[in-house]
């Protein structure tokens, strides 16, 4: 199973969270490129990513006998050959402004305040186009679609019924 949204979205804690309420289960956390702005201006080809490391992760789990393997990543079934290894992909749709805001939070908490308005700076110039992308082409391509507003456990137990 994917988890996928847009940074900030809640893949991480979503994820997490369901390692805890599924039996048998493990996580793998892939965390996006640093340079998905020149990526995404250079034509959003999501097959240019080498995710040979996560694939050996992935190998190397679907040997054990889990119940569950979740994947904490941002391209759902957009990537080639990570897509084989999916077979549920769910999309946290988090509005935009809440997103940036949770990415803020997390990511500067101890930033100058130079730091913070050039990252600002750089998602209007630059960044928003990477969020625009993941909502045009990851979101429509996922099984299920949750609003990234709900709580945590919310999001979770509306996972858990759509395993069931």
């Amino acid at each position: 199973m994917a988890i996928a949204g847009v940074s900030g979205g809640g893949k991480t804690a979503v994820t997490t969270s369901l390692i805890q309420k599924l039996s048998n289960s493990k996580a793998l956390y892939f965390d996006g490129p640093d340079n998905i702005i020149n990526w995404v201006e250079s034509g959003s080809n999501y097959n240019l990513w080498d995710l040979t490391p996560l694939i050996r992760d992935l190998q190397v789990l679907r040997n054990q006998q889990l119940n569950y393997i979740i994947l904490d990543f941002p391209f759902a079934y957009k990537h080639f050959k990570i897509s084989k290894f999916i077979d549920f992909a769910v999309f946290i749709d988090t509005p935009l402004d809440i997103a940036l805001a949770r990415r803020m939070v997390r990511d500067f908490r101890t930033a100058s305040v130079k730091n913070i308005l050039a990252d600002m700076e750089n998602y209007i110039s630059k960044g928003r186009k990477g969020y625009i992308e993941m909502l045009n082409t990851i979101k429509p391509n996922s099984d299920i679609i949750i609003d990234g507003i709900k709580p945590v456990s919310e999001i979770v137990c509306h996972i858990c019924e759509q395993l069931e």
